[in-house]
């Protein structure tokens, strides 16, 4: 009898053969991929999308016309693993971390629980060891590897809420109109209301104000509300600005708040001598994101919660269950019972294989190679009269817009240099809303972007900044 869902030996090297020559091919090509879709009609991405749009057939299909169609669809897309995609946050993607997860498809472990993948969940747990080092976490602390920051943060609002026992309502959440939207999110799916939230207000330079801060946490108990919890970002998505770190961990400290740490994008920067430097006051938190797949260049799919007291995310979400009794306790952790998944992937091979097959420094040095470039990006872009950066780059993000005595002015400028630049389809930048201003992001951080990409989008800019305001 034939089972055509278990093929042969020669079958798979076959189909893995096909799948690893496109993907070779794709990465040898990158750097001439379109940056965007800027200039893909409507009309052709719903036409693709009804192509697409077909259920599964009865009968089997041609391996190669199926590929076919797969990289079709995904040619329609930002280009976000090549070294022009300087918009949002860069991902990366490394090769290591790709066969490392088709490895860990194949063989398909349960590493839910410690006893089914002992070895396996030690690799990982490695990882997450790792992680809690470089944040300066203690010898008690750790953590769990995640799909992203979102439901990093959510875990770590979830392990903050259990300081306020079974009654939640009257709990308040501190953090600044700079804080990623997951971290709201977090909290409205923790079970806290939208009224739980308070927003701190920001200095000049987009930080946190400390003392706005502590005087906020001292009205809202006077009125009754119980405050737990204060996020903090280290490297904010909109500029990568970093909150006075130490001060909001004094007043954590002295108000007997969880101090988390939103670091999903610049956590890993702590890795380079000038990044703890910006970064210091981080190892007092509670609770620390970090997402491996921003500034580690892992595939997508990639965050991590590290904390201080590993027992307090045990006590916000482990469960158990008489099926799995059979399973005895090891050295080291369940993962079901650090996160609010019990069936997980392992996501720690994609990060274990590059670390130790390249070794920490290339990483560093990868990393120091990006603030380099935002600080050569900032001088360049700053030296045009007609732009203006209000923000020097904490990390590796550069903000901008057009100098115009006309906020309004201002803003339809700088959208048409966004316009104009994405157009040329070499390079994708983003924008969005800073004190009420539109302004530009130029994200530098994924390890394939070296210079010479990064001075072709300074040069797209300033040639694009003249030109709409030019008379």
């Amino acid at each position: 009898m034939r089972y055509p869902l278990e093929p042969d030996h020669e079958v798979m090297q076959q189909l893995a053969r096909d799948v690893v020559d496109r993907a070779i091919a794709f990465v040898d090509t990158l750097r001439d991929h379109p940056a965007s879709l800027a200039g893909v009609s409507a009309e052709e991405l719903l036409n693709l999308q009804r192509r697409l749009l077909q259920p599964p057939p009865e009968q089997p299909q041609e391996f190669q016309a199926l590929l076919d169609r797969v990289e079709e669809a995904s040619r329609a897309a930002v280009e976000t693993a090549g070294p022009s995609y300087l918009a949002y946050i860069p991902g990366g993607g490394l090769f290591a971390g790709a066969l490392a997860d088709f490895y860990a498809r194949v063989t398909n472990r349960y590493v839910g629980m410690a006893a089914t993948a002992p070895g396996l969940v030690a690799l990982e747990w490695s990882v997450v060891r790792w992680l809690a080092e470089i944040v300066g976490m203690p010898a008690q602390g750790g953590g769990v590897l995640f799909s992203g920051g979102s439901i990093a943060n959510f875990a770590g609002v979830v392990a903050a809420r259990e300081r306020l026992g079974e009654t939640i309502a009257d709990g308040t959440v501190y953090l600044t109109e700079e804080a990623h939207q997951s971290v709201g999110k977090a909290v409205r799916l923790a079970g806290l209301p939208l009224e739980a939230l308070r927003v701190v207000p920001c200095g000049r330079d987009l930080r946190m104000d400390p003392e706005a801060l502590a005087d906020m946490v001292a009205q809202d108990r006077r009125s009754g509300s119980r405050p737990f919890l204060v996020v903090a970002a280290a490297g904010t998505t909109n500029t990568g600005v970093v909150d006075p770190l130490p001060a909001v961990a004094d007043v954590a400290e002295r108000e007997g708040l969880w101090f988390h740490v939103d670091a999903a994008y610049g956590g890993f920067f702590l890795l380079t001598e000038r990044g703890r430097a910006v970064l210091r006051g981080i190892e007092r938190a509670d609770s620390v994101t970090l997402d491996p797949h921003k500034s580690l260049f892992a595939p997508y799919g990639t965050g991590a919660l590290v904390v201080r007291d590993l027992g307090a995310l045990r006590a916000a979400h482990a469960v158990s269950g008489h099926y799995l009794q059979d399973l005895g306790e090891q050295e080291v952790p369940d993962f079901a019972d650090l996160g609010p998944e019990l069936t997980r992937e392992l996501r720690g091979l994609r990060i274990w294989l590059p670390l130790h097959l390249y070794g920490v420094a290339a990483f560093r040095e990868a990393l120091d190679e990006k603030l380099d470039l935002a600080q050569h990006a900032y001088r360049r872009l700053a030296a045009e009269p007609s732009l203006d950066l209000p923000w020097h780059p904490s990390l590796s993000i550069v903000a901008l817009r057009v100098r115009a005595k006309d906020p309004h002015n201002s803003d339809a400028l700088t959208r048409a240099i966004l316009e104009r630049v994405n157009a040329g389809r070499r390079v994708f930048l983003s924008s969005t809303v800073v004190e009420g201003r539109f302004t530009l992001r130029l994200a530098i951080l994924a390890h394939r972007s070296h210079q010479d990409r990064v001075d072709e989008a300074v040069d797209a800019i300033i040639a694009a900044a003249r030109a709409v305001t030019a008379g």
